[in-house]
């Protein structure tokens, strides 16, 4: 029997998964990392990015987080994102015009901008357009 870990991804707005799962992969702050069940306990940031839950060798889901904490305790995953979207569910169409968009805006050199709120803007966007692109990949 395949050990498992349970995990919880919840956004600001509502609880986006809850379930058990063989493996997480996540955008941590330092850079992604990999977590197993009886992990180690850690506290991290998460960047913005894509976060893989492994249910089984056959069923793997992804959701795209805009960043937040994650907590592992050894049969405990809790991600606490300010936006947790499932993959497939991420609207291309308003990813690409919001990387438009933060892209026009750091362009933008008249001073009228905020740079930091444009530049996390546009990382959030190819963020989540790189998240849709490896779910693509996979085959989901």
């Amino acid at each position: 029997m395949t050990m498992t870990v349970h995990v919880d991804i919840v956004s600001a707005e509502k609880e986006i998964f809850s379930g058990l799962a063989e493996m997480v992969f996540a955008p941590a702050e330092l850079g992604e990392v990999g977590i197993s069940p009886r992990h180690a306990p850690l506290i991290s940031r998460l960047k913005p990015g894509e976060v893989r839950v492994k249910v089984s060798d056959k069923e793997i889901y992804s959701f795209y987080v805009s960043g937040g904490m994650l907590e592992i305790q050894p049969h405990l995953i809790t991600i606490l994102a300010d936006t947790a979207i499932r993959a497939k569910d991420i609207d291309e169409a308003a990813a690409i015009e919001a990387k438009t968009r933060a892209e026009e805006a750091l362009a933008d050199k008249s001073g009228r901008i905020d740079f930091v709120t444009a530049q996390a803007q546009l990382h959030q966007a190819v963020m989540q357009l790189r998240t849709l692109d490896r779910l693509r990949k996979r085959g989901g």
